[in-house]
């Protein structure tokens, strides 16, 4: 467990269901939480809150668990103002009724402009006020877009966490340091790049060193960090093998032995580099 600003504690290793289609995401959820994960992450722009929501009622309702050991996060999926995010916000909480509250909402990206940002996190805090989120928080910050919140005269609460890209090769340091500084927890998101580097044959040596897959070594390598760990996969045999990464460490030397090369998907796409 990660504890959160907010007071709240998060476990370090979620399931996210990105690209996870509709109609599989609720038997995916339910899986995954049979195997142990109490951490599901989704957003409105993958278009899977409700069905993610019913895999956990049905975990629920089946008596496998209880609705306060899971820790349940959606993001708002465009910071375009005040009034924007609370109808946003209302209408996940429509989407995930049943589960009475949620336990983390993001703003997805930084992709707009600061008035809009400022309009949008403020509209995230008044929501907390009134109970109907546990937790707020941001995604793709990078640390001018955080800075901007902490001058901001009307901040009550700096974001519970700010969920990035991750792995050995895309380390981010500069903003995992000043985040933490501010008691901002860091959640990696594609921590095993996605499939760029699965195969890289160092990758495989340390790999073959602990007799784990080349997958469990990076999401270790990424909970060493001390990072909350968000992985990905529709297979229920996937999920367990990303899962048993708890009663094992990486030594000194094998985390370190990754360079950081600015890799993978930010090449294309880098939304914490924004200057709008």
């Amino acid at each position: 467990m990660v504890k959160l600003n907010s007071g709240y504690d998060i476990p370090a290793l979620g399931l996210g269901v990105y690209l996870v289609p509709q109609e599989d995401a609720a038997t995916v959820v339910y899986n995954a939480l049979k195997i142990g994960y109490r951490h599901i992450d989704t957003a409105q722009v993958y278009k899977n809150e409700h069905e993610s929501a019913q895999g956990l009622l049905k975990w629920i309702n089946e008596g496998l668990g209880k609705r306060s050991e899971v820790f349940f996060t959606t993001k708002v999926g465009s910071p375009e103002g005040y009034d924007h995010v609370v109808q946003v916000v209302n209408e996940s909480l429509e989407k995930t009724k049943g589960l009475e509250y949620l336990d983390l909402v993001l703003i997805h990206s930084p992709l707009t402009d600061k008035e809009k940002r400022i309009a949008s996190w403020k509209a995230l805090q008044d929501l907390k006020d009134k109970g109907l989120i546990r937790s707020i928080g941001v995604s793709n910050y990078g640390n001018h877009h955080i800075k901007e919140l902490e001058e901001w005269d009307g901040l009550k609460y700096l974001p519970a966490v700010n969920q990035i890209e991750i792995n050995p090769w895309l380390r981010r340091e500069d903003i995992t340091k000043y985040d933490l500084n501010l008691g901002i927890q860091i959640e990696a998101y594609s921590p095993l790049t996605r499939g760029y580097r699965l195969k890289d044959p160092e990758l495989a040596k340390i790999a073959k060193k602990y007799n784990k897959s080349p997958a469990q070594i990076l999401i270790k390598w990424s909970l060493q960090q001390g990072n909350i760990v968000l992985v990905k996969s529709n297979s229920e045999a996937r999920q367990l093998e990303n899962f048993e990464v708890q009663d094992w460490e990486l030594s000194k030397e094998d985390l370190d032995f990754f360079a950081d090369e600015y890799y993978v998907s930010h090449k294309a796409w880098d939304p914490v580099t924004y200057q709008g």
